[in-house]
C-alpha cells in the first residue's frame, strides 16, 4: 500500500457525515466522533456481499416479471396482469405517459442497477478502470435512480386503495408484486453494500503491478 494514502496513514472518511477521522493504530474500523455511525477503512466483505445481493436481485427479477402484479376484479371477474402486460394495455389505452412511467420504474431501473453494479464489482476485483472518475459517476447514478424503483409499488398501493367497491370492483396485487418489492430492496442494499473506495485500489493495485490488478484471497472482499 502507498504510505502517502490517507487510509496507510490510519485516516478514514465517516460514510454518514463525511467527518474525516484517525483510527487508532492496528485498528480497521472505529465509531464517528460527530454522529457516531461505524467507520471502516474499507467496508468488510464488501465485494462478497455486493455479489450475493446482486445475483439475488437478477434471479428475483425473472418471478417479479413472470409472476402476476395485479388483478383487476370487475363484477366478479378478472384477469391478472404482470408488469410487462399491464404496460402494454396501458399504451393501446392510450395512457402512454403512465406506461412510460410503469416501464421505466419497474423494468428498466432495476435492470440498470444490477448491470451498473456488475460493471463495478467486475472493475474492484479484476478489470480496474482506465478513468475511476467515470466509475464514480456510474455508482453515483446507480445509488441515485433506486428511489425510483418504489414508483410503481407506490401506484399499486394507491390503485388498491382507491379502486374499492366491495362485489363491483377491486383490484389484488400479485405474487409479483412481491418478487419486485424485494428486489428493489435487494438492490438498494447491494448499493450501500458496495464501497466505492475499492475502485481506487483497484487502480492503485494496477499501477503499482498489473499482475497485481487482480486480488485473491480474502483481499478480494474488502
Amino acid at each position: 500500500m502507498n504510505p502517502n494514502r490517507a487510509l496507510a496513514q490510519g485516516l478514514v472518511t465517516c460514510l454518514s457525515c463525511y467527518q474525516l477521522l484517525h483510527l487508532p493504530a492496528g485498528a480497521s474500523s472505529g465509531c464517528c466522533v460527530r454522529c457516531g455511525a461505524r467507520v471502516y477503512g474499507r467496508v468488510e466483505r464488501s465485494l462478497m456481499l455486493t455479489w450475493a445481493l446482486v445475483i439475488t436481485g437478477a434471479l428475483l427479477l425473472i418471478p417479479a416479471n413472470i409472476l402476476p402484479v395485479t388483478t383487476v376484479i370487475y363484477l366478479g371477474s378478472g384477469e391478472p396482469s404482470t408488469i410487462i402486460s399491464g404496460v402494454f394495455q396501458l399504451y393501446h389505452a392510450g395512457l402512454w405517459g403512465i406506461a412510460l412511467i410503469v416501464f421505466v420504474a419497474s423494468i428498466a431501473v432495476p435492470v440498470m442497477k444490477l448491470v451498473g453494479l456488475t460493471i463495478l464489482l467486475i472493475q474492484a476485483q479484476w478489470l480496474p478502470p482506465r478513468n475511476p472518475v467515470q466509475s464514480m459517476k456510474l455508482y453515483r447514478l446507480v445509488a441515485a435512480i433506486g428511489r425510483w424503483s418504489l414508483l410503481d409499488l407506490f401506484m399499486i398501493s394507491i390503485l388498491v386503495a382507491l379502486v374499492d367497491m366491495g362485489l363491483i370492483a377491486r383490484v389484488e396485487a400479485g405474487p409479483g408484486s412481491t418478487a419486485f418489492a424485494t428486489v428493489v430492496v435487494v438492490t438498494m442494499l447491494a448499493v450501500r453494500a458496495f464501497d466505492p473506495r475499492l475502485i481506487w485500489d483497484a487502480v492503485e493495485r494496477q499501477s503499482v503491478s498489473p499482475s497485481a490488478a487482480a486480488p485473491t484471497g480474502g483481499d478480494a472482499y474488502g
